[in-house]
């Protein structure tokens, strides 16, 4: 028999909001004010805590970190899939993609660094990975003299060097990243062609295979802090501005513009906007794909 749920008042409430929002900026707001009670009672009973005194004392101190993770990873819901917004995917593939390797190989600059910022269980970065790896292999045929290369070809074609950060605040989350293991159903998005390059078949499942999985650097982040990866050529930082209120929209923004390169991109939420947040960047739009290009030409 489940035990009786345990009553919130409103200042422990707003007490619990406020640890949430200071912690990793996630704020709640009355629309959401239930899915965070609801989670809070999860992590009472798992605790075996019967008052909210109680856990947030736990929360509160040294031991409590532990804890303090589980909850938040709690609070944030990982959905995602392969090729998730295909517009937008498309727009970083054909013409996002084509433009940074050409600015590359006109400086030859062979360094590639782009990161998935809230990676949940890794469909995004390595999503990214696949269409990179098409990208610059097209990319070398037209470009590049031919060359013995080893066979069979690397995944990345030399002097290329390609580094794909995957962040998120749920370890349990990049642990399934880092397995690269999916279900057919979680494959249902990923084409016949892309399975055989990028996934060997084991049993029911699909594995990312390894080659790819060597170029996907998988770690934890959280993006309320000053610590962030630097020197990137492309950001995705999908559907995560949607957990911050507008303060903290401004914020984040603000720092990733400092962590992407100049002229570089960044790929925001179908849903989410850089309107009143930032004027630094210059948004691309094609097809119904939109992306926000850093914008050097500053008043």
């Amino acid at each position: 028999m489940a035990s009786p749920a345990i009553q919130l008042s409103e200042p422990e409430l707003k007490l619990l909001q406020t640890l949430v929002y200071q912690e990793c900026g996630m704020f709640f707001d009355e629309r959401r004010e239930h899915f965070l009670r609801d989670r809070l009672q999860r992590r009472l009973r798992a605790c075996r805590l019967e008052s909210f005194y109680s856990y947030y004392r736990l929360l509160t101190s040294r031991e409590g970190r532990t804890e303090l993770a589980a909850l938040l990873e709690n609070l944030t819901i990982h959905e995602t899939s392969f090729f998730r917004n295909k517009p937008q995917l498309d727009l970083f593939h054909k013409t996002a993609l084509e433009e940074l390797l050409r600015r590359k190989h006109s400086a030859r600059d062979w360094n590639l660094r782009l990161w998935s910022a809230g990676c949940s269980t890794g469909q995004e970065p390595y999503t990214i990975a696949m269409l990179l790896c098409d990208a610059l292999a097209y990319f070398t045929l037209r470009n590049a003299p031919a060359r013995n290369l080893p066979f069979p070809k690397p995944l990345i074609p030399p002097p290329w060097k390609v580094e794909i950060l995957a962040s998120d605040i749920s370890y349990a989350a990049l642990r399934t990243a880092q397995e690269g293991n999916y279900t057919e159903q979680q494959m249902e998005p990923v084409d016949y062609m892309y399975r055989l390059r990028y996934f060997d078949k084991i049993g029911e499942h699909y594995t990312v295979k390894q080659a790819v999985k060597q170029v996907v650097k998988f770690d934890f982040h959280n993006l309320k802090t000053e610590y962030l990866p630097q020197g990137n050529d492309v950001i995705f930082c999908r559907n995560v501005m949607i957990y911050f209120d507008e303060p903290e929209q401004k914020r984040l923004v603000e720092k990733l513009y400092r962590c992407v390169n100049s002229s570089g991109y960044l790929f925001v939420g179908h849903a989410e906007t850089l309107f009143g947040l930032n004027d630094k960047f210059r948004m691309v739009h094609q097809n119904n794909g939109t992306a926000y290009q850093r914008d050097e030409v500053q008043g």
